[in-house]
């Protein structure tokens, strides 16, 4: 059933993209992780983050005293540029906008109004 309310709002937010003037081709990604509002708290979350993300998470929050500047969940979303890279004490991030245009509840899948948002992509930094 996930599956088939995932489709539907999948082919509803491809139709509104296909609306959208004509650009370079976007496609919808759902992932599960966490999610800021601007590029600084995200940047603020890789530097402390130490394996609990959710610990770090929670700080940017305290920090911004605001309990969703980031967030944890599933979101469908298009990707947009690299902004920046990250790095804590053992690993680097690409900062990466993105625009959310549905996102996982208890009760199934919901489209949303396309929102801007942050997330991040570790760096493989192993020699080839």
């Amino acid at each position: 059933m996930l599956t088939s309310i995932l489709n539907r709002t999948l082919c509803a937010a491809a139709l509104l993209l296909m609306a959208s003037p004509p650009s370079r081709a976007q496609t919808v990604e759902v992932e599960t992780g966490v999610f800021c509002e601007t590029q600084q708290q995200m940047e603020r979350f890789v530097a402390i983050y130490d394996e609990d993300a959710y610990a770090a998470m929670d700080a940017v929050n305290a920090e911004e005293n605001d309990p969703t500047a980031c967030v944890y969940g599933t979101i469908a979303f298009i990707r947009g540029p690299e902004i920046a890279t990250a790095r804590n004490n053992k690993e680097a991030y690409h900062i990466v906008r993105v625009i959310v245009v549905g996102f996982i509840t208890h009760f199934g899948f919901r489209a949303s109004a396309p929102a801007a948002s942050f997330a991040t992509e570790k760096i493989d930094e192993r020699a080839a």
